[in-house]
């Protein structure tokens, strides 16, 4: 086995998570390999509060504060990635309108 965290942060996501034989990691080139883990990451972090309210983590949150860290990371993960696919337009202030 090789000596480097690829193991643990490669080859296991990539067996565990996401089905993969042995065979096929050893054929996928490494860069795709951590672009899959990597949107898997993503993927897991955007649907991580799937279900909830705000007001249902603001309840959560009284007993566990770091909820409220993770919520926030995730809906600004979330609006990104919604502005960037045009779902979403950025809120514009007066002064960026020339107005």
């Amino acid at each position: 086995m090789i000596k480097s965290p690829d193991a643990v942060y490669i080859i296991i996501p990539c067996m565990k998570e996401l089905g993969m034989s042995w065979s096929e990691i050893k054929r996928t080139p490494r860069r795709e390999l951590i672009g899959l883990v990597a949107a898997m990451s993503n993927y897991n972090q955007l649907h991580t509060f799937d279900g909830y309210t705000p007001e249902e983590i603001g309840d959560l949150a009284k007993d566990k504060p770091q909820i409220r860290t993770d919520y926030n990371r995730t809906m600004t993960l979330k609006d990104g990635y919604e502005r960037r696919s045009g779902v979403k337009q950025k809120v514009r202030s007066f002064s960026e309108l020339g107005i």
